[in-house]
């Protein structure tokens, strides 16, 4: 690797690097990975693509020009009311033409994106404008945020609060009947000079003064995660680190036709996963970016349907939905080719299952937030391994290391995994501590416990705080799940360590049962007889109508830990 973290041709061998022997020929692992300006992406796109579409909300469409034009006029904006280089401007939107104008806006004004997600409470917005310093929100005109918006304003440092329209983002028709049977969902704007109108921001001829950015020093994003330990910490994502793993995700798609590809946005682009897969790798592609505000089931399989995208980014648990559900064989899913699973480990089942409904291959990833945030995947052309998330994405460097000493070990040795790359975060904001702690050796540590095989491919066993230690012996929640989802009954599991009187700890798994089936404690162990060892088996099983979720859709073993910490009086 150069010093930059980009790749050095020729510097890497096939004994430090096994991937590098059977490693996609249409990615190289060597390929120039540019620095440059996040919003290079959009002004690139519209300069190639410009007729094209960029945007599909609800059947109303911008193309590429219009986008990008519509980014510039915001970007005057943002400057007018006080963004300059640095200005940290908090984005609590919905998948929305509004989220993308915003997004580009704010980086063009020289401002930093702090993405926020709606769903929080207020108390935990609070903590982020407070931690990141915004000046300036972002907001819609909903009951489900804006009144958050207006609390924040009120009790914050926030100098200015800029409320877009849901109204205005949708089709005339569509508009008309949104106002006529969901009016209850638009929120009671109050006006004062602290709040101005979106609309009013974008009055102008979009001529901004565009930033002089370093692209490796200048941040792009404060996108918040709670890392590997404690409490919520800024990854500071500079310009190169978000475009280095764009070209990385987009070039590894393989056989894009460029400029005729549609990506279902399914997933919140204030998650990095989205952000970089959904809405960035778009645009380096030229794609169609097909928005839904939120998962829903059938509005999820009816866009498929009738709007025919061809790349589908989703979490597991989107893949789960879709296998259970009985009105999916309603709708044509043929239109997909490419399916992206990231922001969870997906169940070797659940692949298994969607890619017989569908007939499109889902490649697994694996990233974090502070890894901007794609760190592998399995190869769209090549050997999908099961259980594993694929091969180090180009440029990028994965070890293994010890556990108890921090040594790099061997293939199939299982420790943490750790990575080096130029998608690799400058930093916590305002954590220097914390940076230190991850960074080790210069190289980040994610907390993930895995191995890599003889072919460097790489396979996560668990989350390290997740481990279950009984007897001495540690158990993996997700190789124990793994074993339950093969029952044809079960739809979703979640397993964690419950305290145990003999020894230390035991594995519980809660389990959900497919609709119209059923499913008994007596039934599932004797089904995981021949599929668990004994230590592994867990001593407890509990039956649940839903298992809790985070905020994106991924299943949250947090809830239900607390639960039993509550019974055991911890």
């Amino acid at each position: 690797m150069n010093a930059d973290g980009s790749p050095q041709s020729g510097s890497a061998s096939d004994v430090s690097y096994p991937w590098l022997r059977i490693y996609p020929k249409y990615a190289p692992w060597d390929m120039p990975l540019p620095a440059a300006p996040v919003f290079n992406l959009l002004h690139d796109a519209a300069a190639k693509y410009g007729h094209r579409p960029a945007m599909d909300f609800f059947g109303k469409r911008w193309t590429y020009t219009e986008t990008a034009a519509l980014a510039a006029r915001a970007a005057q904006g943002f400057q007018k009311i006080g963004v300059t280089k640095g200005t940290r401007v908090g984005l609590l939107l919905p998948n929305t033409p509004y989220y993308i104008a915003a997004y580009f806006g704010v980086l063009m004004a020289g401002g930093i994106v702090v993405n926020m997600n709606p769903l929080y409470a207020v108390r935990e917005l609070e903590m982020m404008l407070k931690d990141s310093g915004a000046e300036i929100l972002v907001t819609m005109d909903l009951t489900a945020m804006y009144p958050k918006a207006r609390t924040l304003l009120n009790n914050s440092n926030l100098r200015k609060l800029v409320v877009c329209s849901m109204t205005e983002a949708l089709p005339l028709a569509t508009s008309v009947l949104f106002n006529l049977f969901r009016r209850s969902t638009v929120a009671n704007v109050e006006e004062d000079d602290r709040q101005i109108w979106w609309d009013d921001l974008i009055d102008n001829e979009g001529k901004p003064s565009l930033p002089a950015i370093d692209p490796k020093e200048d941040l792009a994003v404060l996108q918040y995660t709670g890392g590997t330990t404690g409490l919520p910490k800024g990854a500071m994502l500079t310009h190169a680190n978000i475009t280095a793993n764009v070209r990385m995700v987009a070039r590894w798609h393989g056989s894009p036709v460029y400029g005729q590809e549609r990506f279902l946005a399914a997933l919140p682009f204030f998650h990095v996963f989205a952000m970089t897969v959904a809405l960035l790798c778009p645009m380096d592609l030229g794609a169609e970016i097909i928005m839904m505000p939120r998962f829903e089931l059938k509005d999820c399989l009816k866009k498929i349907d009738k709007r025919k995208p061809t790349v589908f980014p989703a979490v597991p648990t989107i893949f789960t939905a879709i296998n259970a559900s009985p009105i999916a064989k309603n709708y044509d899913l043929t239109s997909l080719r490419l399916c992206i699973s990231g922001g969870a480990p997906l169940p070797v089942e659940v692949k298994r299952q969607f890619e017989e409904t569908s007939g499109c291959v889902v490649v697994e990833g694996y990233g974090l937030s502070e890894t901007s945030p794609v760190v592998c995947t399995n190869p769209t052309q090549g050997e999908n391994k099961p259980g594993s998330v694929g091969l180090p994405m180009p440029g990028t460097i994965i070890e293994i290391r010890s556990l108890a000493d921090d040594r790099v070990l061997g293939i199939g040795e299982k420790g943490e995994i750790c990575v080096r790359g130029p998608q690799v975060m400058k930093g916590y904001w305002n954590r220097p501590e914390d940076t230190a702690e991850v960074m080790r050796g210069g190289a980040f540590h994610t907390g993930d416990v895995g191995y890599m095989d003889d072919e460097g491919y790489v396979f996560i066993v668990d989350r390290i705080k997740d481990m279950i230690i009984a007897s001495g012996f540690k158990i993996y929640p997700r190789m124990v799940e793994e074993a339950i989802y093969l029952h044809p009954a079960v739809e979703e599991v979640t397993v964690i360590g419950v305290e145990d009187e003999y020894r230390g700890q035991a594995p519980k798994a809660f389990i959900k049962v497919r609709a119209g089936m059923s499913l008994t404690e007596a039934e599932i162990r004797d089904f995981l007889k021949d599929r668990l060892s004994k230590i592994e088996q867990p001593a407890l099983y509990e039956f649940r109508d839903v298992l809790p979720k985070s905020l994106i859709g991924k299943l949250s073993k947090k809830e239900l830990k607390q639960e039993e910490a509550a019974k055991s009086g911890d």
